[in-house]
């Protein structure tokens, strides 16, 4: 049983407008099997959470979108943020994102959100982690994994997830 589905047993309305949920306390994607009795709770986009989650997954959206766009950009982090979500990116060249490319961007976010592409979280133990950045010329990930603070690491599988600080792209 995942959220979403706990969602659609509830009705088919609510499960088209949550964006996550909460297992005991812990904010996971809608499609994280549930194996024990928990307390859970449902996020819209009006929650805390919700918003919170939406934000989180358009970071990694754009970081997809921009690694298309920019081919040998270097990802930093991107993190959602109280009102929104950003990336720290370095672009190869010294060229710049300007103002006027946004609309491109936006674009290319659409494109990719259209693709529903599923969420894959998968956790490995942080020597599979060091390994697999090392290889990622693109990331500066591996400042983080490299953490002695940071026993495990969770990402995802997809592609931009590699050059980033999780998965990606985490469509939650």
């Amino acid at each position: 049983m995942t959220g979403f589905q706990i969602a659609e047993s509830i009705s088919p309305a609510l499960a088209r407008s949550v964006v996550s949920c909460g297992v005991n306390g812990e904010t996971v994607e809608l499609n994280r099997p549930i194996n024990e009795d928990a307390t859970i709770a449902l996020y819209k986009f009006d929650d805390e959470q919700g918003k919170h989650t939406f934000w989180h997954t358009s970071a990694h959206l754009l970081a997809e979108a921009l690694q298309e766009l920019y081919p040998g950009i270097q990802f930093g982090f991107g993190p959602a943020v109280e009102n929104g979500f950003f990336y720290d990116v370095l672009l190869k060249d010294g060229e710049m994102i300007k103002e006027s490319d946004f609309p491109k961007i936006e674009a290319k976010m659409k494109e990719l959100a259209g693709k529903k592409e599923p969420v894959v979280r998968r956790e490995v133990p942080k020597a599979e982690a060091l390994k697999q950045f090392a290889a990622d010329t693109s990331s500066r990930t591996w400042k983080t994994v490299l953490s002695p603070h940071t026993p495990r690491v969770t990402s995802p599988t997809s592609a931009v997830v590699r050059t980033s600080w999780i998965p990606v792209r985490s469509r939650l």
